[in-house]
This record gives structure tokens, C-alpha cells and sequence, in this order.
């Protein structure tokens, strides 16, 4: 018995240094603001501290670009397979949060497939969209109501919040990112 209290004791300090590890100050995880989630709860980027993310900036009323982005993104996971859900996190930001609401954010996750499991969809205000689009190096711009002109970005963070590697463009080429997601899971 003493034994098993002792292990429990260990267990709990080396659960609580990971979470009280030093964050890196490039590291995602310092982006303090609050993000609501698709269920309407709101999450920030350090709740998802110690999983790999891989994210990517959409609206769900795009007709051109954003399909095929959350296309990639889906291709991509397939190719990283099954993973156990404590290690990663697959992102969608909204960058038109206005539209974006929390129903409509659940419907693109259910519509896509998605197992919200593995599959988070964030929205935040103006300001901190922008702040995060400047940090992700992902330029927007709204061109009519309904309508952005966007980058095509997919990032991977490494399980410490640092950027790990960045995909441009919208093409099949995935295996320097697949792999990539691959590494920093096993790290």
C-alpha cells in the first residue's frame, strides 16, 4: 500500500511539472486571449498545452478556398492516422467570426466529419483574430460581406507551442507535413 501511495505521489509531481514547464516566448501557448468553441465553450491556446497542433484559418461561408483547405487538413489527418487524441489537436480559426457562430462552427465539423475529439473550430473577436493571423503569418482581408481574400496556411506546433513547420498553397503535396506531425507527436 505504501508502495502504490508512493508511485501516486510521483505520478502527480511529474503530472504537475509538465503542466508548470516554461513556455518558450514563441510559443502559441503565450496568446492569452479567449476563443469560443464550437460547443460555445471558450478555450485558450495554453488549455491545448502538451498536443501537437495543426491549424488552419477559414470561414465556413467560402466557396472557393476554404473547401479545399479543410479538404487538406483532412487528407492530412488521414495520413497521420489514428492518433491518440491527448497528443493532438486539429484547429480551424475562424476568420470571420461574425458569421461564424458557435452552431454554425458545430454544423462545418458535423457536415466535414470531423469527431470533435481530435477537431476543434474557434472563433474570436476582430482584434484577436488579427493578432493571431499576424502571429500565424496568415494575411486576410474582408472584401465584401460575405467574402475574404485569404492566405492558404496549415501550421504545426510543436507539443511546446512552437511552430514546427508550415504548409502554403494549395496542393497534394504531404508528406514533409505529414511527417513533420508524425516527429513532433513522438517527441
Amino acid at each position: 500500500m505504501k508502495n502504490i501511495t508512493l508511485m501516486l505521489l510521483a505520478l502527480m509531481m511529474i503530472s504537475c511539472s509538465k503542466k508548470n514547464e516554461e513556455i518558450s516566448p514563441d510559443s502559441i501557448y503565450n496568446v492569452q486571449t479567449n476563443w469560443e468553441k464550437q460547443d460555445g465553450e471558450n478555450i485558450t491556446f495554453s488549455d491545448l498545452k502538451g498536443k501537437v497542433l495543426v491549424t488552419a484559418m477559414i470561414f465556413t461561408s467560402c466557396k472557393t478556398a476554404c473547401p479545399k483547405l479543410t479538404a487538406e487538413m483532412r487528407t492530412i489527418a488521414q495520413k497521420v492516422g489514428k492518433v491518440d487524441p491527448k497528443d493532438i489537436q486539429y484547429v480551424l480559426i475562424s476568420i470571420d467570426p461574425e458569421n461564424d457562430t458557435p452552431k454554425v462552427m458545430k454544423r462545418y465539423l458535423y457536415v466535414n466529419r470531423f469527431d470533435e475529439k481530435e477537431w476543434t473550430f474557434i472563433r474570436g473577436n476582430e482584434e484577436d483574430t488579427r493578432e493571431l493571423a499576424n502571429i500565424m503569418a496568415v494575411k486576410y482581408k474582408q472584401i465584401s460581406p460575405i467574402e475574404f481574400s485569404h492566405s492558404n496556411i496549415i501550421t504545426v506546433y510543436s507539443k511546446k507551442g512552437t511552430l514546427a513547420f508550415q504548409k502554403e498553397g494549395l496542393d497534394s503535396n504531404y508528406e514533409a507535413i505529414v511527417n513533420e506531425i508524425k516527429k513532433q507527436i513522438q517527441l
